[in-house]
């Protein structure tokens, strides 16, 4: 079986074209982007850890400036997560398998969100907060990324103490 790439124009599609036009495409140009070697670290959470307790003290052990999750497997007996918008956190008691674990952390902070689904399959996430408790297993993939560092200051667009991504 053969394999056919037809190039397409991109100023003929009319989706491309709205989109090229708009005020969000041209703020792309506005983003700071500095890229950076990556150093994998891989560990394992054991049952009863708090998982954002324990990864935030790994990565202050370890002096970590700027890392990005790679991948968690495993599941929690406890679910602590903000959901979208909501002030407070909702928790949870059961079995849970971690789907994802998704965000950004240094040694000063960590900005995760968590997919997880019940014994039912169904599946809920949000921001990771503190209280999701290891079951069996928290199997660990970090990304660190020594070339650069990120901190959270305070952006006037948002009201929130939001990432800062500078060249170390």
């Amino acid at each position: 079986m053969k394999l056919f790439l037809i190039p397409i124009a991109l100023s003929l599609c009319p989706i491309w074209s709205a989109l090229a036009s708009s005020s969000d495409v041209a703020n792309v140009s506005k983003v700071n982007s500095f890229s950076s070697q990556m150093l994998a670290h891989s560990f394992r959470l054991k049952p009863g850890q708090d998982f954002l307790l324990e990864i935030t003290a790994w990565a202050k052990k370890n002096k970590i400036k700027a890392a990005s999750m790679v991948t968690v497997v495993g599941s929690f007996k406890k679910v602590n997560l903000r959901y979208a918008n909501e002030p407070k956190t909702t928790a949870q008691d059961g079995f849970f398998e971690i789907v994802s674990i998704v965000g950004t952390l240094n040694e000063d902070s960590a900005h995760l969100h968590a997919s997880v689904s019940n014994s039912k399959g169904e599946t809920f996430g949000g921001h990771l907060m503190p209280g999701n408790i290891v079951y069996t297993t928290a199997e660990v993939v970090v990304a660190e990324l020594p070339d650069i560092r990120f901190s959270r200051e305070h952006d006037p667009d948002s009201g929130w103490e939001e990432l800062v991504v500078k060249k170390k």
